[in-house]
């Protein structure tokens, strides 16, 4: 009881911005703009899928899930680094910091989950063509995304809970803006073998394993086209994966680096962490609605067109 009433009222002062005492409110600007551009990227996305008809589609149901686990991601991270640039607030309650740990962790595990999903879409396609009607179809779409929340949620559940039994006496500094467990659980003053254990199965059982399948499909998705015979044929099924190839390379890298920092590099400077971390959380919720829009015909002629139809709109409520 001790321990978790010390937990409860503890608080942790959150880091990641080094040179924040003399340029956080410039700091701010361009993170504030960098958020609604998220917002509004991945919101047009959603809004352009569920207005176009024959986009009800398996790849843009994926396409769709992607991009709010982007706004839950984005959500999760955003609100804490620009209150603390603002406002200069750095304290977090450790009940707060647990929850937006959970969220954090639980929309990254989602969007892993919905990139592998996309992958397999992609190897059906392109290895399947004939089968992907029946194999992949808006049921099986919709019960692969309920089955993702449903993994991320009781797989990242434990972690706040194991959290909560460990013995917190200070008010201890974070490495980046926002509450993560590898962060978190460094500043434990009690044994910590039981969390740290269970959170390295999480890793490797969600992200690892997404990156691995990842892989594979990529691998067997190559293998296809290189039996294909003409070089046109091969560049057109390339040229499909090319928004999806961004995807994982602007989650997973990052991903991969920071998850090392932490592991392995204890002498890392705080200035690496930041950007690593801030590029793993913050650039795909940025460019993955970017990269889709320019790459899908579909969806960047419905965005130009309703950017036309503002503009008309806008044209003669001016001249009324």
């Amino acid at each position: 009881i001790t321990v978790l009433h010390q937990s409860r009222t503890l608080s942790f002062s959150l880091g990641g911005f080094p040179a924040w005492e003399t340029a956080r409110m410039w700091s701010a600007i361009p993170l504030c703009s960098a958020y609604l551009l998220a917002l509004l990227g991945n919101l047009t996305v959603l809004s352009v899928i569920t207005a176009e008809r024959s986009l009800h589609a398996p790849m843009y149901l994926l396409l769709a899930a992607l991009a709010v686990a982007d706004l839950g991601l984005s959500t999760s991270t955003f609100p804490t680094m620009l209150r603390m640039l603002w406002l200069g607030a750095r304290d977090i309650s450790f009940g707060a910091c647990l929850a937006q740990m959970f969220f954090i962790h639980a929309f990254a595990d989602v969007e892993s989950a919905v990139i592998l999903a996309m992958a397999f879409d992609r190897y059906v396609a392109i290895c399947h063509p004939l089968r992907y009607p029946s194999i992949l179809t808006s049921s099986v779409t919709a019960k692969i995304c309920v089955a993702i929340v449903v993994r991320s949620a009781l797989v990242q559940l434990p972690l706040p809970v194991l959290l909560t039994w460990l013995c917190f006496t200070k008010v201890s500094k974070l490495s980046h803006p926002y509450c993560l467990h590898p962060d978190v659980i460094k500043h434990a003053g009690s044994d910590t073998r039981v969390s740290s254990t269970y959170g390295l199965f999480v890793l490797l059982s969600t992200l690892v394993l997404d990156l691995i399948f990842v892989l594979l499909s990529y691998f067997l998705i190559l293998k296809t086209i290189l039996n294909t015979v003409t070089w046109k044929e091969r560049l057109k099924a390339l040229n499909t994966c090319i928004s999806h190839i961004c995807a994982v390379l602007v989650f997973f890298i990052p991903m991969i680096c920071l998850s090392m920092m932490h592991q392995f590099g204890k002498h890392v400077s705080a200035q690496a962490y930041a950007f690593t971390a801030n590029l793993h959380f913050l650039a795909p919720p940025i460019l993955n609605p970017i990269v889709y829009s320019v790459k899908t015909k579909t969806i960047r002629r419905r965005i130009l067109r309703i950017g036309l139809t503002v503009c008309v709109r806008g044209y003669l409520g001016e001249i009324w």
